[in-house]
């Protein structure tokens, strides 16, 4: 399914191959998890940051792992890519998760180019509890192909 994606997305130049050092990969998941980080101090007081906060973490954290694939976005659409290749990478197990960052991607659109757009406290929650989830399965990959990896990351879903 995922040798089937790539070679779909790179002829329609949605992707491209990029190699990378894990120095990159690595800069993605510090900002995703800063990202998360700054969610946390803030999710009492601002539904709509944490959950834009909490979706940049997933995007980004999507990024590192396109990249350690060998594969960065390209041609538009980048969000939407990056979604599509998570959800290909990590497979079924996660599918339930990786849905729910498509249903993000879309809000964050919403959120972004429209005005109205209502956001409950559950949905920023949720989100919030998502991109922790999504983000440690992605460094525990990043672990695997780089044991040396050290980067500290203590939040946990609520």
């Amino acid at each position: 399914m995922l040798d089937k994606l790539v070679r779909r997305l790179e002829k329609a130049g949605k992707i491209r191959k990029q190699k990378a050092g894990f120095v990159q990969i690595e800069a993605l998941l510090r900002e995703a998890i800063l990202d998360l980080e700054e969610a946390h101090k803030i999710a009492h007081l601002a539904e709509r940051a944490t959950y834009l906060l909490a979706y940049n973490a997933m995007l980004k954290a999507g990024r590192a792992l396109m990249l350690m694939g060998g594969f960065v976005p390209a041609g538009g659409a980048h969000h939407k890519t990056v979604v599509e290749m998570t959800s290909a990478i990590l497979g079924d197990p996660y599918r339930t998760l990786t849905d729910h960052f498509e249903t993000m991607r879309r809000k964050r659109n919403e959120m972004t180019y429209e005005a109205g757009t209502l956001l409950s406290k559950s949905e920023a929650h949720r989100a919030f509890s998502d991109a922790i989830t999504l983000l440690k399965k992605i460094l525990a990959e990043t672990k695997a192909q780089n044991p040396q990896l050290e980067l500290k990351f203590d939040l946990n879903e609520q």
